[in-house]
Parts: C-alpha cells; sequence; structure tokens
C-alpha cells in the first residue's frame, strides 16, 4: 500500500481517537456516519486505536485509555458511566459498613460512590477531591477533610508537597484508590508523577488499600507508577475482567473482587 493511504488511515484514527476521548466512549454504529466511512473501515480503525492500547472494547462499545501521558478530564469520564462502575461502587460501600474513617481518591468512579455512603452512619472522609468533598457536603452528614495542595483541573484532586505532607499524618481505615493503569509487571500507573506521590502517600496512610477499577483498565500502563499490586489488600472490578486473569492478578496479593 502507498504510503498516502498509511498517511491518510493514521490521520482518520487520530480524528477518530479524539472523538473517543472527548466522547468518553463511541459505538460503530453511531459514528460511522461522523467520519462518513464505512462500519468496516471504522472497525478496522477502532482495532488498530486497540492494539495501541489507546482505546478498550468492551461488548462493541470503545473507550479512551489513560497511556502515557494522556489523561480524560473527570467531566468527560462522567459520560462513560456504565452499570460495571456502579455495580463497583455498592461493593466498596459495601465494605465500609464497619470503618470509622476512609480515603477516596480522586477521579470519577469515587465520585460513584458518594450516593451509596449517604445511607451509611457517620464517619470521617479524606480526599484529594475538590469535586468528591463538594458531593459529600451535598448529600451526606459525613465529616469530610479536604486535602490541601495544589489543584489540577484535569481532575479536580490536589498534589505536591502540601498533599503528601498532610496525608503523612494521617491514619485511615480504608483507602478506596483509582488507576489509569493495572499491570502485575508495571503496577499501577497513572499519567502524572505528581499524582502517583500523592496516591503513593495515601496509601501509606491506610491500614488497608482498595483499588477500584473498570475492567478495561488492566493490562494497561501509564507513565508514573506508585504502588505494586501486591500492596493492596482488594481489588474490586467487573465480572468483564475474565477468572483467569483475576487469578493472576489475586496471585500477586490481593483478593479480587468481581461484580
Amino acid at each position: 500500500m502507498s504510503s498516502s493511504f498509511h498517511g491518510r488511515a493514521f490521520d482518520r484514527q487520530q480524528r477518530i481517537l479524539s472523538h473517543v476521548r472527548n466522547e468518553g466512549r463511541a459505538v460503530v454504529s453511531e459514528i460511522a456516519d461522523l467520519f462518513a466511512i464505512s462500519p468496516a473501515t471504522l472497525r478496522r480503525d477502532l482495532r488498530a486505536l486497540e492494539t495501541q492500547r489507546l482505546i478498550a472494547r468492551s461488548y462493541g462499545v470503545f473507550y479512551p485509555t489513560d497511556i502515557g501521558r494522556y489523561e480524560t478530564p473527570v467531566a468527560y469520564r462522567h459520560k462513560a458511566r456504565t452499570e460495571e462502575r456502579l455495580v463497583i461502587a455498592e461493593a466498596a460501600v459495601a465494605m465500609m459498613a464497619d470503618v470509622s474513617t476512609v480515603f477516596l481518591d480522586e477521579g470519577a468512579l469515587p465520585e460513584d460512590l458518594v450516593g451509596p455512603m449517604r445511607r451509611l452512619q457517620r464517619m470521617t472522609v479524606v480526599t484529594r477531591s475538590l469535586t468528591v468533598a463538594a458531593e459529600l457536603g451535598r448529600q451526606t452528614d459525613h465529616d469530610v477533610i479536604v486535602v490541601g495542595g495544589r489543584l489540577r483541573p484535569t481532575t479536580m484532586g490536589t498534589v505536591d508537597r502540601w498533599a503528601t505532607a498532610m496525608l503523612a499524618e494521617l491514619n485511615v481505615d480504608l483507602a478506596f484508590m483509582g488507576a489509569n493503569g493495572v499491570s502485575i509487571e508495571r503496577g499501577l500507573t497513572t499519567p502524572d508523577p505528581a499524582v502517583a506521590q500523592a496516591k503513593t502517600a495515601a496509601m501509606q496512610a491506610a491500614r488497608e488499600c482498595v483499588l477500584l477499577c473498570e475492567h478495561t483498565r488492566f493490562g494497561v500502563a501509564s507513565f508514573a507508577k506508585f504502588a505494586d499490586v501486591g500492596e493492596l489488600s482488594w481489588v474490586i472490578t467487573g465480572k468483564q475482567l475474565s477468572r483467569a486473569s483475576a487469578q493472576r492478578y489475586g496471585a500477586s496479593g490481593p483478593k479480587v473482587l468481581r461484580v
């Protein structure tokens, strides 16, 4: 094939990738007309992007992955709210029944916990996320402690030495963490080194750490590592993660709960 053909395919795939990232998801039948290409060509382009691990597929729907330094803004992640995320949130909140202090990480999935947390007895919740803190204050009567630091507009989370210093002085029962990528070889990763430092500090402040993670995050490595899989007590993910994969991750240390 000519170089011009490959160039056109590359340019088209980059436009498709931008669309998936902006919308938070893509369905073949919905966007073929948008790009004026056949469904077969679109599927081929999506498979090429999936091979590069720039997107992940689940039941015919494609989602962006936070690979390398790319990070999906929280506003776009909300568009990609799925049934998987909601059942993960319910399972996480069930773990809070007998604890008095928890840490909630930044990100869209921790925000999904806020609604179900309304039925829990009053507890102390620590978070680096201004969005999570605001929703907890609006929807619940829990005591909320906001970790200070430099605000990252992409995720509305705080980072840098103010955040890590404050977390170093705290002790919480459970830390509910998120990750942009999860790999046995590469560990838990995130695009920003400053976020990685804050996540590490949060895990060190917790008696036990629980990873809340959609199945599309597994096998993905982002830029900055903040922990090994073996440092986790639990992993909560969807049943879309195969039993074999769950067993492999569980062999590294944590109990893997597929919901």
